[in-house]
């Protein structure tokens, strides 16, 4: 039994999480379209947070971006660490171009 669930979401880094469901496994994919110059932007404060890494963990501070374990509500996958980063990078920002700023200012995000 296969199941495909497409859910919108109102965020402009964001056009849809694709979820496929099987007995055996499940899957998520997470589709980005954010512009160039704004991924250039998010993979600079992934590096400078975690060196990339979605398993890095200091404190409360979990994942590629370091975001409290609270945002990611128990659901460390790379899908849902992309895309509540977008979500938070967006509602607190703007854009991933001015959280950059705000980190070469305050060093964090």
């Amino acid at each position: 039994m296969v199941m495909l669930m497409v859910v919108s979401m109102v965020l402009p880094s964001v056009t849809s999480v694709a979820s496929t469901t099987t007995t055996a496994e499940a899957s998520v994919k997470y589709v980005c379209t954010l512009s160039k110059s704004e991924k250039k932007a998010k993979a600079w404060i992934a590096n400078k947070e975690s060196g990339g890494n979605y398993r890095a963990s200091n404190g409360r501070y979990y994942g590629k971006y370091q975001l409290t374990r609270s945002y990611l509500k128990g659901d460390y996958s790379k899908a849902n660490q992309e895309k509540t980063a977008d979500r938070y990078a967006h509602s607190r920002y703007g854009t991933w171009k001015h959280a950059k700023r705000h980190w070469l200012s305050w060093g964090w995000f």
